[in-house]
């Protein structure tokens, strides 16, 4: 991928940094040789960001064009309103406050150089800026309150040129480090064609891919033109570097990994998961009210509040499935077995939550699941149930061995057609034909059931790709390719060979 330095006069250019293609603002807004080309990654340093100025249009045309840029232009409207700078800081008023606790002024401006300021103590404060409003060179203004605390009044972009003389060496280092990333190398062969972040959690108990699945996914990105960083859940400033984010880590609404995916998506990457797919397949609440409306086979489901919970047991009888509404991987899934255990158990979810799910038990000695990829199925495996337990995972076990059931993977066209078309409904009606899923059917009493539909699904070395092998890998890298040449307007290549079309 080419990258270019955009200033307003690169003869002014002062920062030192080499092996890139510094360019003027004038001249990539009016040479058709820019306009023209594609995979170029823009790092937009002018003078000024004001509306309709040339650093504005630079950010503005470079996204019309399909090119990487940092800052973006909606991060250049954003420091404009100190309405939005205000809700953006809210989630740094712990490091404002310990950063600044020892001043004593009424007020402070603060200098962030590629991430870093020129007092090491600051270093935090000015990590955190750079991670809320993404521009290489800003100035922020602390204002102390009546009360006491600091608040972030502005943020405004600091000229290259107007870096104080004092500073000029230190930012000249920061420069060199940013930039010489190993993505922002300019002297090593650029042969690939897209950036790839994979995002893994090593603290993660049940990590969706285990460290050989991680080896293939990287293998088969960088055969497919990927430059590929493993990145983990400190790196969501990073995300704007990237063309495609891949989250291989258990996905959630209220933590980093729904950040890392809003964040990738509003930088315009492909992403998998996408955020919506984990707004949606996280809540199970969400889940059962759509499959009952599109009619997708699924147990007999109540959503249950304290006004209704008398219910439960009048309507299914005992044994019933209790779940949290954001459960995942078995966690926050019991099973009542007795009047006692289900106000016992109902009392627990639904002080954590308004409201819980119950369900019919389905016995059953495996679990079908059906991986679909862009609205088509991918693999098939059954998961079996953890020894003398009645769910695929029993946490409660001291052993590895006792927490998961074994499993047999089988082609496709192998696995009975009512259980894959009943996957393919599900997904269709919850985010329709985009993305990877992994969803859990039940056959009971020969007919489908799905259980649940998961946006981040296992794919471990050894089990799910047991029949594809590297090609599994390979379609899934093949989605993410797919839609960063559709967003630039590229012919889309044909990609793995996945399973047949059902449904």
């Amino acid at each position: 991928m080419k990258k270019l330095i955009v200033v307003r006069e690169p003869k002014e250019w002062n920062l030192g940094v080499q092996g890139f293609e510094v360019v003027s603002s004038k001249d990539y807004l009016t040479n058709p040789r820019f306009a023209r080309q594609r995979n170029i990654r823009v790092f937009n340093l002018a003078r000024s960001y004001a509306y309709q100025s040339r650093g504005y249009y630079v950010s503005l045309l470079a996204e019309a064009r399909g090119h990487k840029v940092i800052p973006s232009a909606k991060t250049i409207l954003d420091l404009k309103s100190p309405s939005i700078v205000k809700v953006l800081s809210r989630d740094l008023e712990e490091v404002i406050q310990s950063s600044l606790a020892h001043k004593n002024k009424h007020e402070f401006l603060f200098s962030v150089y590629f991430g870093r300021n020129v007092n090491r103590r600051y270093d935090k404060l000015a990590h955190e800026l750079y991670k809320v409003f993404q521009a290489p060179l800003l100035r922020a203004r602390f204002v102390r309150t009546e009360a006491g605390k600091w608040e972030l009044r502005s943020v405004r972009p600091i000229p290259y040129n107007d870096i104080p003389d004092e500073h000029l060496n230190y930012v000249k280092r920061y420069a060199a480090d940013y930039f010489d990333k190993k993505r922002y190398d300019g002297a090593r062969p650029d042969r690939s064609q897209y950036d790839l972040a994979i995002l893994i959690n090593p603290e993660d108990k049940a990590s969706p891919s285990n460290k050989r699945a991680t080896v293939k996914f990287r293998q088969a990105a960088e055969q497919m033109g990927f430059e590929v960083d493993i990145i983990g859940p400190e790196d969501i400033d990073r995300i704007a570097e990237y063309d495609a984010l891949l989250i291989r880590e258990n996905t959630h609404v209220n933590d980093h990994t729904y950040r890392f995916a809003r964040k990738a998506q509003s930088e315009g990457l492909a992403v998998i998961d996408a955020p919506d797919a984990i707004l949606k397949c996280n809540n199970k609440v969400y889940l059962a009210e759509v499959m009952e409306a599109a009619a997708v086979p699924s147990p007999r489901t109540l959503i249950v509040h304290n006004e209704n919970r008398d219910q439960v047991a009048k309507l299914f009888g005992l044994p019933v499935v209790l779940k949290l509404p954001d459960s995942t991987f078995s966690r926050g899934v019991v099973k009542a077995r007795t009047a006692e255990e289900l106000e016992e158990q109902l009392d627990l979810i639904l002080k954590e939550s308004d409201l819980a799910i119950a369900q019919e038990y389905m016995p059953s000695d495996f679990d079908w699941r059906i991986g679909v990829l862009d609205g088509r199925p991918l693999y098939a495996c059954k998961y079996f149930m953890a020894r003398g337990h009645w769910q695929i995972y029993n946490w409660g076990s001291d052993t590895k061995k006792g927490q998961e059931g074994d499993f047999a993977t089988i082609p496709v066209e192998e696995a009975p057609e009512h259980i894959v078309d009943a996957a393919l409904k599900a997904v269709r009606a919850i985010v329709g034909d985009r993305g990877l899923f992994g969803v859990d059917v039940k056959e009971f009493e020969g007919d489908p059931y799905v259980i649940e539909v998961n946006e981040c699904p296992n794919i471990d070395h050894g089990v799910e790709d047991v029949v594809l092998g590297d090609e599994l890998y390979r379609a899934i890298i093949g989605s993410l390719k797919a839609c960063i040449e559709e967003k630039l307007g590229i012919e889309r290549t044909s990609t793995a060979p996945m399973g047949p079309t059902q449904g």
